[in-house]
C-alpha cells in the first residue's frame, strides 16, 4: 500500500475492518442458528428469520442512508453507525428471549446500513480512479476474510462458550475503527446543500420491506397480496423519483447499461449463492450430525478462496475489462451450484468440498470486478447513490436468498422444528433451492456481459 497517501491508508483500513465485521456477524450467526433455535424453542422458519430480519432492515435502510450520510458527512455519520452497531451487538448477546433478539437484530441492521453505505462511498470519494480498483479489492477482501473466519470462529465459540459471544467479538474491532476515524480531520460531503427526499425514502423503505416479507410467504394468499401491494408501491416510488430534482435514488442512472446490468448481476448472484452456507450448515449439523465447531471448519473453504481471489481480480479489473472477469467468475459459480443440486445424506464429502472450492474461486473472480463496474460507471456526484446501490443489492439479494429457503421450507416441510422425522423433507427443500439458485447464476453470467462495448463508464 506504499502508493497510497496516509489518508488513503486510513480510509482503506477503516473500510477493511468494517467490512470484515459486517461479513463476520452476518455469516457467523448462521452457524449458531441450531443452538439459538434449541435454546429459544424455535421452528425452522423462525430460526431463519434471525438472519432475514437483519437483512431486511439493511436492504430497506441502505438507499435512504446513502443520501443522509452524504448530506451530513461520511465521517460524522460513520461515527453514528459505530455507536448504534456496538449497542445492538451488546443487546443481541444479552437477549433473554427471541423477541428481544429480533429487536436487537433490527437495530443492528440500521447500524450496519449506515456503515455499509459509507464504506464504498469513502473509498470512491478519497481514492483516485487509477487506484480505486485495488482499493475496492482490498475492501472486498475484508468481506471475504470475515466470511472465511466466521464459520470456524463461530463454530468454536458456539460449541465451547455459547452463541452469545458471537455478537460480542466484533465490538473491539468497531472500537479500532472509532479510534482511526477520530484521527481523521477531513470530512466528505455529497450534495450537502440539497434537501432530503423524505417522501421517496418512505415509499422505498415501505415497498422493500413489504416485498421481501411478502416473498417469504408467497405460498399463502396474504403473501401474494402483500407482494402485489409492494410492487405497486415501488412503481409509485419510481414514478415519483423521476419527477423530482433531488431523488433519494436517481432512477435515471438505470439508463446506463453497465450500471443496471452490473447491479442486477450482483443482486442475482447474492440471491443465488447466499443460501448455500445455510443449506450446507443444516446438512452438516442435522443430517451428518456434526457439531458447530466441525461444521465451521469445513465451511471455511468457500470464503477462504473468495478472500484469496478477490484482491487479485480487483487489481486485474484495472487492466482487463471487469465485465469479462465477472462473467467468467459467475460461470464457475454456476458449475459449483449445479453440483449441489443432488445433495443428500449419501453425497460424499469430497464432492461437497469440490463444489465449495469452485464457488469460492468463481465468486472471488466476480465480486470485485463487478463492484468496479458499478462504481466506475457513474459521475462523481452519484457515488453516494452508487455506493448505496452496492450495499442495497447485496442485502436485497441475500434477503431473497434466505427468503427462498424459508419459502421452500414452508411449502415442503411446513412450520416445524428440524428433527429426524422430517430430514427427508429437509433434503428435498435443499435440492429444490439449489436448482433455482443454479438457474439464477446462469442468468447472472448473461447480465454481466450486457453493455460490454458501450461507453457508459465515465472518466472522472
Amino acid at each position: 500500500m506504499s502508493e497510497y497517501s496516509k489518508l488513503d491508508k486510513y480510509v482503506i483500513i477503516i473500510a477493511f475492518i468494517s467490512s470484515f465485521s459486517f461479513a463476520f456477524i452476518s455469516n457467523a450467526v448462521s452457524i449458531a442458528l441450531p443452538a439459538i433455535a434449541l435454546e429459544f424453542h424455535m421452528s425452522n422458519i423462525m430460526q431463519n428469520w434471525i438472519v432475514t430480519i437483519f437483512l431486511l432492515v439493511l436492504a430497506a435502510a441502505s438507499v435512504p442512508f446513502g443520501k443522509i450520510c452524504g448530506k451530513y458527512g461520511l465521517r460524522r455519520t460513520y461515527l453514528w453507525g459505530i455507536f448504534i452497531y456496538i449497542f445492538s451487538a451488546l443487546m443481541s448477546g444479552l437477549s433473554p428471549n427471541e423477541t428481544i433478539l429480533f429487536i436487537a437484530r433490527i437495530i443492528q441492521g440500521i447500524g450496519t446500513a449506515i456503515l455499509s453505505v459509507n464504506v464504498m462511498a469513502l473509498i470512491t470519494a478519497q481514492v483516485s480512479p487509477k487506484k480505486r480498483g485495488q482499493a475496492i479489492g482490498i475492501n472486498v477482501t475484508g468481506v471475504y476474510i470475515g466470511l472465511t473466519l466466521a464459520p470456524t470462529i463461530s463454530g468454536i465459540i458456539s460449541h465451547n462458550i455459547g452463541w452469545r459471544w458471537i455478537f460480542y467479538i466484533t465490538i473491539p474491532l468497531m472500537l479500532i475503527v472509532l479510534y482511526l476515524l477520530l484521527r481523521i480531520d477531513k470530512e466528505w460531503f455529497i450534495d450537502a446543500d440539497k434537501s432530503l427526499d423524505v417522501k421517496g425514502s418512505a415509499l422505498y423503505m415501505f415497498g422493500i420491506i413489504l416485498l421481501l416479507y411478502g416473498f417469504t410467504i408467497l405460498y399463502d394468499i396474504t403473501g401474494i397480496l402483500i407482494t402485489i401491494a409492494a410492487l405497486i408501491i415501488l412503481v409509485l416510488f419510481t414514478r415519483y423519483e423521476l419527477r423530482i430534482n433531488n431523488p433519494v435514488y436517481d432512477i435515471k442512472l438505470f439508463k446506463n447499461s453497465k450500471f443496471i446490468s452490473a447491479n442486477i448481476a450482483s443482486l442475482i448472484s447474492y440471491f443465488a449463492t447466499f443460501v448455500v452456507t445455510y443449506i450446507l450448515n443444516y446438512h452438516f449439523q442435522y443430517l451428518e450430525g456434526l457439531n458447530a465447531q466441525t461444521t465451521g471448519i469445513i465451511l471455511i473453504f468457500t470464503p477462504l478462496l473468495m478472500a484469496i481471489f478477490s484482491p487479485f481480480s480487483g487489481k486485474l479489473s484495472d487492466k482487463i475489462d471487469p465485465q469479462i472477469l465477472a462473467a467468467i467468475g459467475m460461470a464457475i459459480v454456476s458449475v459449483a451450484l449445479f453440483g449441489l443440486c443432488f445433495l443428500n445424506e449419501n453425497t460424499p464429502m469430497y464432492l461437497i468440498i469440490i463444489s465449495m472450492i469452485l464457488q469460492g474461486i468463481g465468486f472471488g473472480l466476480f465480486s470485485s470486478p463487478n463492484n468496479n463496474v458499478i462504481m466506475g460507471s457513474v459521475d462523481k456526484k452519484d457515488i453516494g447513490t452508487a455506493s448505496a446501490s452496492t450495499a442495497t443489492v447485496r442485502s436485497i439479494g441475500q434477503s431473497f436468498s434466505l427468503g427462498l429457503l424459508t419459502l421452500v421450507f414452508a411449502i415442503v416441510m411446513g412450520n416445524v422444528p428440524i428433527e429426524p422425522s422430517n430430514y427427508n423433507l429437509l433434503v428435498t427443500s435443499s435440492q429444490i433451492t439449489m436448482i433455482i439458485s443454479t438457474i439464477l447464476c446462469v442468468l447472472a453470467v448473461i447480465l454481466s456481459l450486457i453493455g460490454l462495448k458501450s461507453d457508459d463508464v465515465l472518466n472522472r
